[in-house]
Formats: structure tokens, sequence, C-alpha cells
């Protein structure tokens, strides 16, 4: 792993997160999702899941860390629901059920990692975890493991 060329994609695509253009900021997001890991990739995904100009952005990003279905993705996903308006937690909800809805170990996985998180330092993450839980909790996935 070439970690010099990964924190120089991460600085570009925290750069493309700035354009006025939404379409910009939406592939930012869903691009930034895959260096969730990265420290520098935090802040940028937290102000496009909060985006004020387009809630398309919310949603592609919120989708591109939720498919990663991990404790970096859906921790800062927790962390953006713990100070998002109705409006922002909306679409981002739909992206969480466009994720989870299809397979029962998918969910299952993410609501581990929920409660999981819910013993975590940051009170926001704490907050938002609860959040994000209320909600994959509500989701009845199409495949169920045998």
């Amino acid at each position: 792993m070439d970690s010099g060329l990964r924190r120089a994609v991460v600085l570009a695509l925290g750069d493309l997160a700035r354009s006025d253009d939404w379409r910009d900021r939406a592939d930012a997001g869903h691009g930034l999702a895959g260096f969730a890991e990265t420290r520098e990739a935090v802040e940028p995904l937290l102000g496009l899941l909060l985006d004020p100009g387009d809630t398309f952005v919310t949603r592609r990003t919120a989708e591109g860390l939720l498919r990663r279905k991990d404790r970096a993705g859906l921790s800062i996903v927790a962390y953006a629901l713990a100070v998002a308006d109705d409006h922002h937690a909306d679409w981002t909800h739909t992206a969480i059920v466009d994720v989870f809805s299809v397979f029962s170990d998918d969910l299952d996985e993410a609501l581990r990692l929920c409660e999981e998180m819910s013993g975590d330092a940051d009170d926001r993450v704490v907050r938002g975890a609860r959040r994000l839980h209320a909600s994959l909790a509500g989701i009845d996935p199409v495949l169920r493991s045998p």
C-alpha cells in the first residue's frame, strides 16, 4: 500500500468536496468513503453528510460509508446523525434502508457495531449510534441466513 498516494487522493477528494457543484461534492463523498479510516478523510466526510446545498450529497456520501459495513464508516455516519437536522437525517435513513434491507447478516453486523459504538468515548458517536441503531432495528431484510 502506498500511503503517500492514498493521502494525495484523500487531499484531492477533500478539495473536490469544497466544490460549488453538487455533483462534484457527491462524487467526493462517494470516493472519500473508501478512505474513511484515514484521519484526513473524516472532516470532509462529515461536511458532506451535512451538506447544506444538496441532500443528494448527503445520501451518496452516507451510502458510500454504509456500504463499507465497518466501524469506520458507521461511526462517521453515527457522528453526523447526532448533529443532523431532520432533513439530513431522513436522507441518511434512506441510505441506511437501501444498504441494509437485503441481507440479514449485514444488518445484524451493523446492529452489533452500533451496540459496540454505544461505549465510545465521544458522546456524539454514542448519541448517533443510538439513532443509527433505531433506524437499523426497523428494517426487515429480504434475505435471511439459514
